[in-house]
């Protein structure tokens, strides 16, 4: 995994979807960032910018993905991936349906991911050191570097959907106290029922992450 790193850049998000459209580079990369003046949340959001905290964008070819993984819930699959390696350094990190890190009842950062071609971009934002006001910061200290030395090899080791959805499930229950948004429209999670493909039905309507 070849990964530039920056001082500063408006965001690591945008920065590699123009790399990607001018087809100049190998996949798999990554970029990373100590400082963003333009990061991308979900909803088309902001997400605020504290030093010491990671902002990191990656992209890998779809057909090296998982042949199970449904990529609407792509966002789920690396989340969950990177709560892993976080639980490994002894983290109580847990992930809000779809793409949410949370620490207790506050959210310390978040997935998102986008398709560009043939090409999945992955963008993260991650309080590892500072949060603002509402939400947290990671609960144990731990290097950039480490951390995605570790969150590379175990996504390279290309895990399939299935045995991460069978972890994933079993700590979704967390979530019936939260909310989820569909076209900006703000729906509970406390009758929702998680499908298989990483989808859920709420009132009888199937959501799928789409972020």
């Amino acid at each position: 995994m070849l990964i530039l790193s920056f001082n500063s850049i408006p965001s690591t998000q945008k920065y590699l979807k123009e790399l990607i459209k001018k087809d100049s580079i190998k996949l798999p990369i990554a970029v990373v960032a100590k400082n963003q003046t333009n990061g991308v949340g979900s909803r088309n959001n902001s997400w605020d910018s504290l030093s010491g905290n990671l902002f990191l964008s990656f992209a890998f070819s779809l057909e090296n993905l998982p042949k199970d993984l449904k990529i609407e819930s792509s966002s789920i699959y690396f989340a969950y991936i990177l709560k892993e390696v976080l639980d490994s350094f002894n983290s109580k990190v847990w992930i809000k349906w779809p793409n949410d890190f949370y620490i207790k009842d506050k959210k310390i950062g978040g997935i998102i991911t986008h398709i560009v071609g043939d090409k999945l971009i992955c963008g993260v934002g991650l309080n590892l050191r500072n949060a603002p006001d509402g939400f947290e910061k990671l609960d144990v200290k731990i290097s950039i570097k480490k951390l995605l030395d570790e969150y590379f090899k175990s996504i390279q080791n290309y895990v399939s959907w299935k045995q991460i959805f069978s972890k994933y499930k079993l700590e979704f229950q967390r979530n019936q106290k939260f909310f989820t948004h569909k076209n900006n429209i703000k729906i509970s999670l406390k009758d929702a029922h998680l499908q298989e493909d990483g989808s859920i039905i709420v009132n009888g309507e199937r959501i799928y992450s789409l972020r």
